[in-house]
């Protein structure tokens, strides 16, 4: 059992307050998406840009449901399937969803999809042929739009990631969340090198490589460069990193509050050790929505487009 947090909270600065805000699109999003059944990790996860993105039509949409088999400190997305499956209460994977998301995509126009899941370790794949049809049909859908996975580890397993690698995602992200030595704290039922042996597989499949971390939980500036240059090693393209927001008081306490000048400085330092793309701020976060990452992976695309030419 993790121990208990008995410090007193920090106090959020004021440059990390944000409004909701309640926009006509932000309402005409949480419609499309509520009347067909599907769930978004903007609301899940409680993410502080919900507002920002929602009025801009960018959604991240939670595949397998709403509950994880994990229990991340982090994380606000409901858990407990595991027991449910022990209790005789298993929660089979929804074969409709896959129509239903691509249906909403299609609905909303959206020219950058962002799925993602909840981790689904009680599923004999893990949720990967979920997965696969849901990044086959969104395509058929959508096109021209450039779809982005943002996956759990599947315990690892080789096969599942083989069958969502083959379904071909434009960006395959799976996110480190935070350095190697907090992982028994914040992710318990995680693991730091599998996650990044995910993404080298990605990334030798030539599949573009994104991951995310968040900061302000404990880690030290040697662990983040560190956690920098592994990402790097393993072929990762693209890197977000933000500020630890605690979602409810049952969750990891925020340890540090990290000023803007620093994720700049961040930032800074890895594009000096090669990343092509990395975005740092303290609102970032894994699905943010960013310019320089759309144009990198648009100039892949075309070009692999004129390879098959």
């Amino acid at each position: 059992m993790p121990k208990k947090e008995t410090t007193p909270p920090l106090r959020k600065p004021d440059w990390l307050r944000v409004r909701i805000g309640q926009g006509a699109r932000l309402a005409g999003m949480r419609a499309l998406v509520h009347g067909r059944g599907l769930h978004t990790v903007c609301e899940e996860a409680l993410c502080p840009n919900i507002g920002t993105c929602w009025e801009r039509g960018h959604a991240t949409i939670m595949i397998l449901g709403d509950r994880c088999t994990r229990s991340c400190r982090f994380c606000a997305v409901g858990s407990g399937l595991l027991a449910a499956r022990q209790a005789g209460r298993p929660a089979p994977a929804d074969v409709d969803e896959p129509r239903r998301v691509a249906g909403a995509v299609q609905a909303a126009r959206l020219s950058h999809v962002v799925l993602t899941s909840v981790t689904r370790d009680d599923l004999p794949d893990g949720g990967a042929g979920i997965w696969a049809e849901t990044i086959r049909l969104v395509r058929e859908a959508c096109p021209g739009a450039v779809v982005e996975a943002l996956v759990p580890d599947f315990g690892g397993s080789a096969a599942a990631f083989e069958t969502v690698a083959r379904a071909r995602p434009d960006v395959f992200g799976h996110n480190l969340e935070t350095v190697a030595s907090l992982y028994p704290r914040v992710r318990p039922a995680s693991d730091y090198r599998r996650s990044l042996d995910l993404l080298r597989r990605a990334g030798e499949r030539g599949l573009i490589a994104k991951t995310g971390v968040m900061l302000g939980v404990g880690e030290t500036p040697d662990e983040v460069a560190e956690l920098m240059r592994d990402a790097l090693a393993v072929g990762c393209e693209i890197l977000y990193i933000g500020q630890y927001l605690r979602p409810t008081r049952r969750h990891l306490q925020v340890r540090r509050y990290v000023e803007p000048a620093e994720f700049e400085a961040i930032r800074r330092t890895g594009i000096a050790i090669g990343f092509p793309v990395i975005v740092a701020g303290p609102l970032v976060r894994s699905s943010y929505p960013s310019g320089e990452q759309d144009a990198r992976v648009r100039r892949r695309l075309a070009g692999q487009r004129e390879k098959t030419r």
